[in-house]
This record gives C-alpha cells, sequence and structure tokens, in this order.
C-alpha cells in the first residue's frame, strides 16, 4: 500500500493505525506548505488535493480520516480497532465525526488555516480566538465521554486515534487538556506504536 501524509498533521493518526496493524507501507510525503498536494501528481491519486490517502494493493484510493480508519478496522478485524457490539461502533463513528469534522473542521482550521476565514489581518486574532474556543469546548466535551475509561470505548479503538490527534496539536500550541483528554494522552503516548510514529515524524518522545 502507498500512504500519503504530511508529518503531524491529521495523517499522524492513520499513520498510527497502520503501525499498530504491523502492515507494510510505503510512504510518500506531501509538503501542505510548499503546495505538494496540489501538484498534478498527487491530483491524480487524490482529486480533492487532501491528506492523508491510502492506496491500496489493488490501486484504489481512499481518502478522508474516517474512512481510511474505518477501512482498516474492518479489513484487519482481528485487530479489534472496532468495537463488536453496534453500540460501541456508533460511539467510535460519533467521534471519529465530531472529532475530525469539528473539533479539527472547525476549530484547529480557524487557528492553523486563518486566512482561509479572512483576508484581512486585522480579523485574524478574533478568528483563532474562536477556533480555540471552539476546540476547547470539544475537548471539554470528550473529556466527558472519557469519565472512567481509558479508551473512548473502553478499549482501543479508531477513535482513539482520531483524539490522539487533536490532542497532539493542543499540546503543541500550548492549548490546555482537560484531565481525562491529558490522562489519554499519556496512556497513548506510551503505546509503541504511537512512539515509532512519533519518532519516524521527527518529534521527539
Amino acid at each position: 500500500m502507498k500512504f500519503y501524509m504530511t508529518p503531524g498533521s491529521c495523517s499522524t493518526g492513520i499513520h498510527i493505525l497502520l503501525e499498530e496493524l504491523e502492515l507494510v507501507f510505503e510512504v510518500y510525503l506531501v509538503n501542505l506548505m510548499a503546495g505538494d498536494h496540489l501538484r498534478p501528481e498527487n491530483l491524480a491519486v487524490n482529486p480533492k488535493g487532501t491528506i492523508p490517502t491510502l492506496v491500496r494493493d489493488d490501486g484504489s484510493a481512499i481518502t478522508e480520516f474516517q474512512s481510511i480508519a474505518w477501512w482498516l478496522a474492518r479489513a484487519y478485524p482481528k485487530a479489534k480497532l472496532l468495537p463488536e457490539d453496534i453500540e460501541g461502533e456508533v460511539r467510535v463513528i460519533e467521534t471519529l465525526d465530531y472529532v475530525v469534522g469539528t473539533i479539527h473542521g472547525q476549530g484547529y482550521t480557524r487557528i492553523f488555516t486563518t486566512n482561509n476565514y479572512s483576508s484581512d489581518a486585522a480579523e485574524h486574532a478574533a478568528i483563532q480566538a474562536r477556533g480555540r474556543e471552539i476546540v476547547s469546548k470539544g475537548l471539554a466535551l470528550m473529556d466527558g465521554m472519557l469519565a472512567g475509561k481509558e479508551y473512548v470505548v473502553g478499549s482501543f479503538s479508531i477513535a482513539d486515534a482520531a483524539l490522539f490527534y487533536v490532542e497532539f496539536w493542543a499540546d503543541k500550541i500550548k492549548l490546555e487538556l482537560p484531565p481525562n483528554c491529558l490522562a489519554h494522552y499519556q496512556r497513548m503516548l506510551q503505546r509503541p506504536a504511537v512512539r515509532r510514529v512519533l519518532m519516524e515524524e521527527g518529534y521527539r518522545v
């Protein structure tokens, strides 16, 4: 398989799942800051111009974090990255959608890609502040979901890989994690696959 990713981005979550599954794959680094995602060779693989992208052995590509994570869990069921009961699976999908769509898609985008919201520099501080509000509110909701549990649905699942990358970003921008999220983040940092991924992506563990 071929994995198109950017170190330290949301693709880190998929990278973790690939390592957890001990799969063999080729890494293709996409420099978002340099605009690599819009190069013709990358658009030929993923016309959306986004990451992550996973090209499977048959040459077909999967895009979007939730889709790739769900496919990995279903394609390799022995790893039990999805709960076997319907309630657990629903909670995993619910978490994936909220983390990726709201905490990342509405919160962090305002912080990291402020120019997409306004070209007026005078408005940037307010946009970023709103982004932090959205992220903080989202992490507070996740904190409640984690109460009394080590992982989102009790045992490690694809939802934890998604939650980890937004916790990781919070750590990097000095945004305080609520207690259950902090405990989850620290627990994730102790997983061998997570440690390998962070080292491979150039971060100290």
